[in-house]
This record gives structure tokens, C-alpha cells and sequence, in this order.
């Protein structure tokens, strides 16, 4: 770890040496890129050096802790512990920072939200839980644009996209994914009786047109009229477009803007972030092993929540937490549910490494 940690020290340098550069300063996309690396790399070596400060003085307070003098000795003893448990934690935190970072974490996220069993009652929480993350992106100060969405006759949605952008936000939500379950009394129920409907919930990163490139060839792109309310409303041009991707079978629908090219625009990009997590997941099938002990595998068919009306609760499945704060969590406080995630995902991970000497 300590080599890892001294290339790191170097590397900072180097990168400070090339950021004063007038060359590089002239070139923004080169200075741009520096600037990047330099900023990632920041806490780990503002940690780093907390940590030699540390043992620094742990090795100064431990030769004070032989002194003669009874009072100077006493303190520094103490002093020694504090020490010691300051250096512990700065391990740990060090080994945190340095697990491999998800390159997705920075990613813009596709969020795709589907009524399950439960018929209208899983339609209407559906819409309940885009708000929650709308909500939750307001505060992150994340931009939310609905590329696709089925509406229900009592204002749920049967399914609905949308794609959400800002700082790190595949990294907050990344956990989201699986089926969310709902216990309540419905609005359609008259005998009081409390029902469990179900929602799934999938985050796909956004997929680079580098990153993915489709083969015009492998795409059937169909066009037709949207559907509507009707009246003045009513499309009169062959506006929707449904893109089928034929290696794959996946399908992609959208009907949402009045421009055909908007709606292919969108429907291209749905449809890279489905191609990208398919093979994102077959190849984290082949792994498998490796994603032993992590929060989840992201699965749609796993319940990772549920959300209890009657009782105010809230409770994660994957990690054992239960929160009785229920119409928080539904205006979009999700920050303890994400950071324990989070948490629970480091801890599992640190497991594997043998970064430090026992």
C-alpha cells in the first residue's frame, strides 16, 4: 500500500510541475485533463499526508512515554493511544480510497421505473417513487428530462424513463435498481384493507456514442402516429419511432416529442444504455464470484425495499436497515439510505484487499 501511496505523493507532483506549464495552460483540453487527475487524486493524498503526520508523532509520543518524568509519561501514554487509534482509522480510510474506482461513477444515469404486480395501485407508486427521485435530484441540483413515459388513467405510470444529469449521479444511485415493494391501504381499495404491490427499478449509465457504436445495419426503425388525448392534440404526422435492435431483440419506443427526430434521438439513447448494461451484466455473470458479499447484483428481479405506509417504516432488505421515516424518504431524503449503501459496499470490498500488513 505504502508504494501505491508514494507513487501517488510522485505523481501529484508531477501532475503540479505540468499544471504551471505555460504549454499545458495554453492547451484547455490537456490542462482540462490534468486538472481532472489532480482533483481526483486530492483527498487521497491529503489523507496520505494526515497520516505521516500522524505517525510522525505517535513516534515522538512513544520516546516520551519512556521519560523518567511520572507526569510527562502519564501524558504521553495517553497521547500514544489517541495516536494509535487516529492511525488505525487513516488505514482504513486509506484503503478505501484506494479500491478501484467504478469508471461509471461519474456517469448520467438513465432511470427506468415499471409498474409490477399490483395493477393501478403499482402504477400510482410508481409515480410515487419518480418523485421521490425527482425530488432527490432537486436537491443534488441534477437536471431530470422524461424521455419516455406510459401514463395511467388515475396519473400513474405503467413505465416510465427518464434521464437524469449532474455530478456523480450514477455513484448516488446506482443501488436503486430491483424491485421496490409497497404496503398500503389504496385510493381504489373501499374495504381498508392493506395491499403489497410491486415497482421495478433500473439504473442504466449513460452509454458514449464512442463508447457504444451502433451498426446502422443491425438497427429496424419504424415510424408511426403517437397516441394522444385527442382533439387539437391529436398527431397527424408519423412522429413516434420504434427502433429495434436485431442481434438483440430489444425494442425501444418513443412518442413523447412532436419532432421524429427528437423521438429517435432519445430512443438511440435508451436504447445504448440497455445494450451497455446487458453487457455490463453478462459480463459481471461470468464474474460472479467477484460480486460475492456486495450490496446487490442490480438484478430487477431482486427485492432490495420496501415501503410501509401503515407502520412510517422504511426497510432495505440487502443491508438489514430499517428507517421510520417513511414520508422523508418519499420527499427525497435519501441520503442515509445511499451513504450506508455505500458503506456496507466499501466494508464488503476491503474484505478482499491485503493492502496493509497485520
Amino acid at each position: 500500500m505504502f508504494q501505491k501511496l508514494e507513487s501517488v505523493a510522485a505523481r501529484c507532483m508531477q501532475l503540479d510541475e505540468l499544471l504551471s506549464d505555460a504549454k499545458i495552460i495554453n492547451d484547455q483540453k490537456m490542462f482540462q485533463h490534468y486538472a481532472k487527475e489532480r482533483s481526483d487524486l486530492a483527498e487521497l493524498l491529503d489523507q496520505y499526508k494526515r497520516y505521516q503526520k500522524v505517525c510522525s508523532e505517535l513516534e515522538e509520543s512513544e520516546e516520551l512515554a519512556l521519560s523518567s518524568d511520572d507526569e510527562l509519561r502519564k501524558l504521553a501514554r495517553t497521547e500514544v493511544q489517541q495516536l494509535k487509534e487516529a492511525k488505525t482509522g487513516l488505514e482504513e480510510q486509506l484503503k478505501r480510497l484506494l479500491l478501484p474506482k467504478d469508471p461509471r461513477d461519474e456517469k448520467n444515469i438513465l432511470l427506468e421505473i415499471r409498474a409490477g404486480t399490483g395493477g393501478e395501485e403499482a402504477a400510482i407508486f410508481a409515480a410515487d417513487l419518480f418523485r421521490m427521485y425527482c425530488k432527490y435530484a432537486e436537491k443534488e441540483k441534477w437536471r431530470v428530462e422524461i424521455m419516455s413515459q406510459h401514463v395511467t388513467g388515475r396519473g400513474g405510470f405503467k413505465e416510465i424513463i427518464a434521464q437524469f444529469e449532474g455530478r456523480q449521479v450514477y455513484s448516488h444511485l446506482k443501488y436503486e435498481s430491483g424491485v421496490h415493494r409497497v404496503q398500503r391501504v389504496p385510493d381504489t381499495e373501499s374495504q381498508g384493507r392493506i395491499h403489497t404491490s410491486a415497482v421495478t427499478v433500473a439504473v442504466l449509465p449513460e452509454a458514449d456514442e464512442i463508447e457504444l457504436n451502433l451498426n446502422t445495419g443491425d438497427l429496424k426503425i419504424d415510424v408511426f402516429r403517437s397516441s394522444g388525448p385527442g382533439g387539437q392534440h391529436v398527431n397527424k404526422t408519423d412522429s413516434a419511432v420504434r427502433i429495434t435492435h436485431l442481434p438483440t431483440g430489444l425494442v425501444v419506443s418513443c412518442q413523447d416529442e412532436k419532432s421524429q427526430f427528437k423521438n429517435k434521438a432519445k430512443a438511440l439513447k435508451i436504447l445504448r444504455a440497455r445494450l451497455l448494461d446487458r453487457a455490463i451484466s453478462e459480463q459481471q455473470s461470468a464474474i460472479s464470484q467477484d460480486r460475492k458479499g456486495q450490496v446487490g447484483s442490480g438484478d430487477r428481479s431482486e427485492r432490495i425495499r420496501t415501503y410501509n405506509f401503515p407502520q412510517g417504516r422504511v426497510t432495505d432488505h440487502r443491508i438489514g436497515l430499517t428507517l421510520h421515516n417513511l414520508e422523508n424518504v418519499l420527499e427525497g431524503d435519501l441520503d442515509e439510505i445511499i451513504n450506508q449503501l455505500s458503506t456496507h459496499h466499501h466494508t464488503a470490498s476491503l474484505k478482499d484487499t491485503t493492502l496493509l500488513p497485520q
